[in-house]
């Protein structure tokens, strides 16, 4: 019995002992696990108790006109911030905050929810606050124990212009945003980003690199000093960028285009620079720097003038008789064609069982190609498409720029249409067209559809005999040549001796152009494009030498009418304020 006794004694001794083992085996891995495996994460998690860390926001690059005038500069706002993890009462909190600074408690609240992401990250409850409103903050600070205020750098436009399509805009990253970026870990809820024009496509350049700066903060959240461990690191600034745009001639071709729809582009043929580009209707360029709602937003998105559309990048448009020295170096490149053959104008033509009118319903009487470019006589172009097909005249048009993007460097360019009989056949079907659609193919009418930035890259390889670069707004080292086209010396003097003589010839449509200085030569095109959704639209193309200088220019005016007539006086307008800036500098 005794022996029983002394065995079930000697068990329950090991149990015990094997008991405190495997406890104390326990404690001390957890101790190692704390201690040693997860030192970092807890030494964080400690420090974040007692450290604040502040983002200090890094301004972004300024833009500046080809003169160093600034376009897009910054300016110091207040942004609020709280830390959500040191609220105590938040919601009474929020309600004191409300009454101090005049905004409504459900935006802070909102803000709060928008922008939280943990209960040690800064989380923003308001911004662009006035300096009287901080004042207030701070004279309360001691009831706002986990809120503080920083400054911000907001987007601000000191210029004259809006060159709002050209500039663009910034957007603030949202959840939705930051998290379709491939660098997300660059940008912060709250950031701004560039999201149209030169804005969005130099973001890389514009945008800086935030700042870090750690303090101490005591119990109530308050900001005691800072950590020596951990140095404080400045905001760098985004990089400046160079515009090729000339403030004056930009405010110039805005004020022609007050109360007008439609579009101008002045630049530098030998170099491709684009001086000045409005985009008519537009839009303020620091609408978007403040507050604005959804309702607002969504107020400018759906506005019926389209303000947003980027007209020079992204308008679709036929571009009528503009385009006829395509039509004449595709005539020139046939060996059977004599530019000296005379056809006869009588105001109209029929093909088929259709009548073609031309223009000028009286009729031009006999036409070469030359007087068929100074008239712009409709009826000799239609009278010889027999020197070419459908697709001959499709690959001169491409060879000239159309049908595909010329590389500006502003996104979301549309790439136009240039019809081939591939496309005919697709859109209508082999038997839903006929021979018919080349007429009004070979006077820019038709499935033709170009932007005016094509039409502009297409009036400077007019203007270099086919040697330019492509379009750009920001200068840049070496510049990229477009597509040359090889034509020869014969027919490229013939163009610009034909757009020449609509400039000065008395029957030349494009005559209203010439500019008040007889030191200036202009040579020019005009079209007035049938529009199948209103008026006509009025164009005039050219380049103006003077001073050494050629200068190219691009007009488009919607639902306007008559190219010589509406376009070609606007054009003038701009020579002459063109000529008095170079003689003022």
């Amino acid at each position: 019995m005794l022996k029983a006794e002394n065995i079930a004694s000697q068990r329950q001794y090991y149990l015990t002992v094997g008991f405190i083992w495997i406890l104390l085996s326990v404690l001390i891995f957890r101790y190692f696990q704390l201690q040693i495996l997860n030192f970092d994460k807890y030494s964080k998690k400690a420090n974040t108790n007692r450290i604040r860390k502040v983002t200090l926001s890094a301004p972004r690059g300024l833009i500046l006109d080809r003169n160093g005038q600034i376009l897009v500069d910054n300016i110091p706002t207040y942004i609020l911030n709280a830390i959500p993890g040191e609220l105590s009462n938040r919601d009474k909190k929020f309600q004191h905050l409300s009454e101090i600074i005049g905004i409504d408690q459900k935006i802070i609240l909102n803000n709060y929810k928008k922008y939280f992401r943990g209960r040690f990250i800064p989380t923003r409850l308001a911004k662009d606050l006035s300096f009287e409103q901080i004042s207030k903050i701070e004279e309360n600070k001691l009831s706002f124990e986990g809120v503080y205020y920083q400054q911000f750098p907001e987007r601000a436009f000191p210029s004259s212009v809006n060159a709002s399509h050209i500039l663009g805009y910034v957007k603030e990253v949202d959840r939705n945003i930051r998290s379709s970026l491939q660098s997300k870990n660059d940008y912060e809820l709250g950031d701004v980003i560039g999201w149209s024009g030169l804005e969005r496509n130099y973001e890389g350049l514009l945008k800086g690199k935030h700042g870090i700066q750690f303090f101490q903060v005591d119990a109530l959240g308050r900001e005691v000093g800072f950590v020596d461990e951990f140095p404080p690191r400045g905001p760098e600034p985004g990089i400046d960028i160079i515009t090729t745009i000339d403030l004056n001639i930009q405010e110039a071709l805005e004020n022609v285009m007050i109360d007008k729809r439609g579009v101008i582009i002045v630049g530098l043929p030998n170099t491709g620079e684009i001086l000045g580009a409005v985009s008519m209707p537009d839009f303020e360029p620091d609408l978007f720097t403040g507050r604005m709602t959804k309702r607002e937003w969504q107020q400018v998105l759906n506005h019926p003038d389209k303000p947003l559309v980027n007209r020079f990048n992204q308008g679709l448009y036929p571009p009528g008789s503009i385009v006829k020295m395509i039509t004449e170096v595709t005539l020139m490149n046939n060996l059977n064609f004599d530019p000296s053959s005379k056809f006869r104008c009588d105001g109209s033509f029929q093909f088929g069982d259709r009548i073609f009118g031309c223009w000028y319903t009286k009729g031009h009487g006999e036409m070469d190609l030359s007087s068929a470019i100074l008239s712009s006589c409709d009826i000799y172009f239609y009278k010889t498409i027999k020197y070419y097909d459908f697709d001959n005249l499709s690959t001169f048009y491409k060879m000239f720029g159309f049908g595909k993007r010329t590389g500006v460097d502003i996104q979301g360019e549309s790439q136009g249409i240039v019809p081939t009989v591939d496309y005919m056949n697709r859109r209508y079907g082999k038997s839903g067209w006929s021979k018919g659609s080349l007429l009004n193919y070979s006077i820019g009418q038709g499935e033709l559809l170009v932007t005016p930035i094509q039409v502009f890259n297409y009036t400077n390889l007019l203007a270099t005999k086919g040697h330019t670069y492509k379009p750009h707004f920001v200068k840049k080292t070496p510049l990229i040549q477009a597509d040359t086209i090889s034509i020869s010396d014969d027919t490229w003097n013939q163009i610009i001796f034909d757009m020449g003589r609509v400039i000065t010839d008395e029957k030349g449509t494009g005559k209203s152009a010439t500019p008040s200085n007889p030191n200036a030569k202009v040579y020019g095109k005009t079209g007035t494009a049938e529009n199948p959704h209103g008026e006509d639209h009025a164009w005039f193309i050219g380049w103006m030498e003077y001073n050494k200088e050629s200068y190219s220019i691009v007009v488009l005016l919607e639902n306007s009418g008559s190219g010589g007539a509406i376009a070609a006086p606007v054009a003038k307008n701009i020579f002459d304020n063109i000529i008095n800036f170079v003689t003022i500098k």
